[in-house]
């Protein structure tokens, strides 16, 4: 048989959102910003929690680590994106970019799972008030977040151990500013047919089940809520979801622009705008929500900070 030569890719370039130099500076600060915000405000709700006896709750507790999960989530793409630009490189190693695809799945599914158990813990409060303490145990709690990490780290190592045994024979230049799955996949020269088939079926389920999940509790919560008799006791019981559900709507939101758009509409732009969204934008805004509607945090922050100034006054 006559051999093919062929040079083994072992870096890729990641275009990023622009190729004119002129909108780097503007892309760099733009994005410093965005998740020195994001980061700030995630990392102050974890704080605020964590120092407040009174949100030591089940809500609370999966609201810490879904803050957590959005740090590092931004954490995991934006500072090389930055550092790129600062640099004025476009390439990740091979190793990198597998390494950035396993960080991105496993707190994208943490993320999704997140939500869901925050789903099901206001089904119970709403639903089952009076059961609502022995329901949501803290060993549920815990055997929760640990069944999620677990699913999470084997779907996200499933993926990144069938794309480390690909080959990359010519094209590196990958036009986001992160490694992604699917275009990762179309530079490949080996054949795909078993990571494909592995997006839809497992990355299919663990998307499609919790939502299904979170849409089934918000069913029987509202159903619940509409039998309350005073308007009142109705607006109160759906103003403990209403954070919730709308850091659900945009995830989801961003989700289906990223990935569920047929490929007769996929343009370079627009999955570059759905991705910022979905990556940075998202997590930047779920602490904002949190606080915006949640009297219970705002309380939190105002006790941590004036304690704060408190321990600095002479």
């Amino acid at each position: 048989m006559e051999k093919r030569n062929y040079t083994t890719v072992t870096e890729f370039i990641l275009l990023g959102l622009s190729s004119q130099p002129e909108k780097q500076e503007l892309i760099f600060a733009l994005f410093l910003v965005m998740y020195l915000i994001g980061a700030a405000g995630n990392l102050l709700i974890v704080l605020a929690i964590s120092l407040d006896s009174h949100l030591h709750t089940p809500m609370y507790f999966f609201l810490s680590n879904l803050s957590l999960v959005d740090f590092c989530f931004t954490s995991a793409t934006v500072p090389k994106m930055l550092l790129n630009i600062h640099t004025q490189t476009k390439s990740i190693s091979r190793e990198g970019c597998l390494t950035q695809i396993y960080f991105c799945i496993l707190l994208a599914n943490m993320d999704n799972f997140l939500l869901t158990t925050m789903a099901y813990d206001r089904y119970v409060a709403i639903c089952y008030p009076l059961q609502y303490t022995t329901m949501m145990s803290l060993q549920l709690c815990f055997l929760m977040l640990a069944g999620s990490w677990l699913i999470a780290n084997f779907h996200s190592l499933l993926h990144t151990l069938l794309m480390a045994r690909l080959d990359f024979c010519a094209k590196n230049v990958i036009p986001y500013f992160f490694c992604d799955l699917v275009p990762l996949l179309q530079l490949s020269c080996s054949d795909t047919q078993i990571n494909q088939l592995m997006i839809l079926l497992v990355g299919g389920l663990i998307v499609l089940i919790p939502f299904l999940c979170i849409l089934v509790s918000y069913i029987h919560i509202v159903s619940a809520v509409l039998k309350v008799p005073s308007a009142r006791g109705k607006q109160k019981a759906f103003s403990t979801c209403g954070s919730h559900l709308t850091v659900v709507i945009l995830f989801y939101g961003t989700i289906t622009g990223v990935y569920l758009n047929p490929s007769s509409s996929h343009s370079t732009e627009k999955e570059s705008v759905a991705s910022v969204m979905y990556m940075v934008v998202t997590p930047m805004l779920n602490p904002f929500i949190y606080c915006l509607r949640n009297n219970e945090i705002k309380r939190a922050l105002k006790k941590m900070f004036s304690r704060q100034n408190s321990s600095h006054s002479p």
